[in-house]
């Protein structure tokens, strides 16, 4: 008999990015289907990777029509389908995927926690939110925090017993695939052509940010901390590297910021790029000072491509960097540290040379992917045998 596992997440970009190869290499195993929204998206996915899916009308804002309409459908295609395992990424397909499971009476419900918006929530919307995540958490079989920082929020916060809880291997959602995110990969020549296009001179110290340019990111302390920086080393050269979309809608930039992104020459915002390899291969160190993170892959991405790396001190980040080994880390939200600790990156060349040389090597020894796909897929034998 050949299993079901069914993964669900809101949007299709989180089957191809944060879950990047995971459903073909399950796919050997069992037989899968990839159900999220966006169908025209979802079908591309499906295609190239030789997945099933299933459209689902997911959005990532509070909609509880559009929500109850979703949870109908899926609670009807689960009965159909009759699935051993429904795994379930992001808020949203986390609710919606985790109760319907239960209705239909999936024996095996698993929901991964990559992140938690509502640390970054307060007033009514928080309460709203902690409801729902107890609510997906009760729905669930088992519960996976991607990170230990999240493990121990978790459960400070009562919202699960720790029995239902379990970090796999050494955390993230996805492992690292280090022969992919390799500087080697990446040729001379296409490293002058891209330096060259966007007029990065060969003394150019280069930081380089990767994800949503939005404010959850720390966007806004990190072009204050550059401006500043520039201002104050006058003979040292730097730049900023900005890949990934402005969201205009959900967590829009302050209205400074984006002039200065846009006016300053030594920012280069690049937008959106299918494979960032080429940015970080480019670049000196990532500087990632996010509010709130699960287990971030840019981290881990940049780290197998030999970046040091300034991060914030949150789950995820503090667990991927340690400080003044592979990186620095610095408190959340406070623009004078970030730029100290840029100030430092540009200043001390033997101190960057010292964390470079650990970058790579701590990534391939910790979050080796095929070790974390393997865990994973133990993991889900694990739970069959106690439904047999």
């Amino acid at each position: 008999m050949e299993f079901k596992l069914i993964r669900i997440t809101t949007i299709p970009l989180s089957l191809e990015k944060l879950l990047e190869g995971q459903l073909s290499y399950m796919q050997s195993h069992f037989q899968v289907t990839a159900v999220s929204s966006e169908p025209k998206h979802l079908e591309a996915f499906g295609i190239s990777n030789g997945i099933a899916v299933f459209p689902l009308e997911l959005t990532r804002q509070i909609t509880p029509w559009q929500d109850l309409k979703a949870l109908i459908k899926l609670v009807r295609y689960l009965k159909k389908e009759r699935p051993q395992i429904v795994h379930t990424h992001t808020p949203k397909a986390g609710i919606v995927g985790m109760l319907a499971a239960k209705l239909a009476g999936v024996p095996i419900r698993l929901h991964t926690v990559a992140g938690l918006p509502l640390m970054e929530t307060t007033g009514n919307k928080r309460r709203l939110l902690d409801v729902v995540e107890r609510l997906t958490y009760n729905c669930a079989t088992m519960v996976y925090p991607n990170s230990k920082g999240l493990y121990d929020f978790i459960l400070k916060e009562k919202f699960i017993k720790p029995n239902k809880l379990k970090i796999i291997a050494k955390g993230s959602s996805n492992g690292i695939k280090t022969q992919h995110f390799n500087t080697e990969a990446i040729s001379v020549t296409v490293k002058e052509q891209l330096k060259h296009s966007l007029a990065i001179q060969p003394n150019d110290f280069v930081f380089v940010f990767v994800g949503r340019l939005v404010g959850d990111k720390g966007i806004n302390e990190l072009v204050s901390a550059f401006k500043s920086l520039s201002a104050l080393n006058k003979t040292k050269s730097s730049k900023l590297l900005l890949v990934g979309p402005f969201e205009t809608e959900l967590d829009p930039l302050e209205q400074d910021t984006l002039l200065e992104i846009e006016l300053n020459p030594n920012i280069i915002a690049v937008g959106y790029q299918n494979d960032v390899r080429p940015y970080f291969a480019i670049s000196n160190a990532l500087v990632f000072p996010s509010y709130r993170e699960g287990f971030p892959n840019v981290v881990m991405q940049a780290g197998a491509m030999g970046l040091p790396a300034i991060v914030s001190n949150i789950n995820g980040c503090n667990e991927i960097i340690i400080d003044r080994v592979n990186g620095v880390i610095i408190p959340v939200k406070n623009t004078k540290a970030l730029q100290k600790a840029m100030s430092q990156f540009l200043e001390e060349e033997a101190f960057v040379s010292e964390l470079k040389q650990k970058a790579r090597p701590l990534i391939v020894e910790r979050y080796e992917q095929s070790k974390f796909w393997q865990a994973l897929l133990e993991e889900y034998q694990r739970l069959l045998k106690t439904i047999q």
